[in-house]
């Protein structure tokens, strides 16, 4: 899982650790994501399933798409389909996707890039491992998050953010510990890259074997871990967690994360998805690829969708020769 990584992290700005005072947050559940295919076929985990979607909100859903070595001619992505009402937000950390969209967004991402779409008013996205990975074959790792809109913001025209690996803040705990990655949100004074419409923050986290890291958390964020590989443990309960696995916190200042003395060989240590953000509290009607506020908003989103008025595949797509490609 190569992401970013750093070659010495006693290198990085440190968090501190969080004042006498601090709350830590409970472990309110533990929950273990169910195995799916998505698109033409690649294999997800489901991260939010079992999870109520009062306590996720403002997310609506996670897949991590792999792990997965795949052979010459199995890679895949998704045909052209259409968006609206919310964000997608696609973090590789092996391998290579594609991108692009019917506004002009587009581009190619690899380890530790990010693709941030604003669907809002709505468009056409197509999303696909590049022809040289279909011909090749190789690793593939990432996640899709999904993050719902306001009332207010889901006819915004649609935007499109290309996050590059070494845009990411990248911190360390006062032991040196830990390589956390900011993607976006504020983590002590650091920034990511990434500009959210609903208040957020999205992280990747590697924590050494027996490491521990504790880290401020804002009271009004919900907080989320979810466990992309390796295994250790949450909150100072010390529940035990696994790959594909997400605990949900209870309301305080911290959060903990401690990673396993020991770790399958292949890994670099314990490495989590750490997710918070501030509840819309809006009612939300979600049907397949629309997530809007009322019925009758869906229904509208599909009809819309039937009559072209949510965008066209651009004329300069060239779809994919090789096995696994779209059509």
């Amino acid at each position: 899982m190569p992401a970013v990584t750093v070659a010495d992290v006693t290198t990085l700005p440190r968090v501190p650790e969080p004042g006498a005072a601090a709350v830590d947050r409970p472990v309110r559940s533990v929950t273990t994501a169910p195995s799916g295919v998505e698109g033409e076929g690649f294999p997800v985990r489901r991260a939010f399933a079992g999870i109520d979607l009062r306590d996720v909100d403002p997310f609506l859903m996670m897949d991590q798409m792999g792990e997965v070595e795949y052979a010459p001619g199995e890679p895949k992505g998704t045909s052209w389909h259409p968006h609206r009402g919310f964000e997608t937000v696609t973090y590789i950390m092996d391998g290579t996707f594609e991108h692009q969209d019917s506004h002009g967004g587009g581009g190619v991402i690899t380890n530790g890039d990010t693709q941030w779409m604003t669907a809002g008013g709505g468009l056409l996205h197509i999303e696909r491992p590049p022809e040289q990975l279909v011909t090749s074959g190789g690793l593939f790792h990432g996640v899709q998050l999904w993050v719902n809109l306001p009332k207010a913001d889901k006819w915004l025209e649609p935007k499109y953010q290309d996050l590059r690996a070494g845009e990411s803040a990248l911190l360390t705990t006062p032991d040196g510990g830990a390589l956390i990655r900011v993607i976006a949100g504020e983590l002590a004074g650091h920034t990511g890259p990434g500009s959210t419409y609903t208040p957020m923050a999205m992280m990747h986290a590697t924590v050494a074997p027996g490491a521990t890291v504790r880290l401020p958390w804002r009271r009004d964020f919900n907080a989320l871990v979810y466990v992309l590989s390796g295994a250790g443990s949450v909150g100072t309960e010390k529940r035990p967690v696994r790959t594909g696995q997400a605990a949900l916190f209870g309301s305080g200042d911290t959060i903990t994360v401690s990673g396993n003395d020991k770790q399958e060989s292949r890994l670099a240590g314990l490495d989590v998805v750490i997710l918070g953000g501030q509840p819309i509290r809006e009612p939300i009607a979600w049907a397949g690829p629309f997530v809007m506020n009322t019925r009758a908003e869906v229904l509208q989103a599909f009809e819309d969708y039937q009559k072209g008025k949510l965008g066209v595949v651009p004329a300069t797509y060239v779809p994919h020769s090789s096995a696994g490609g779209n059509a």
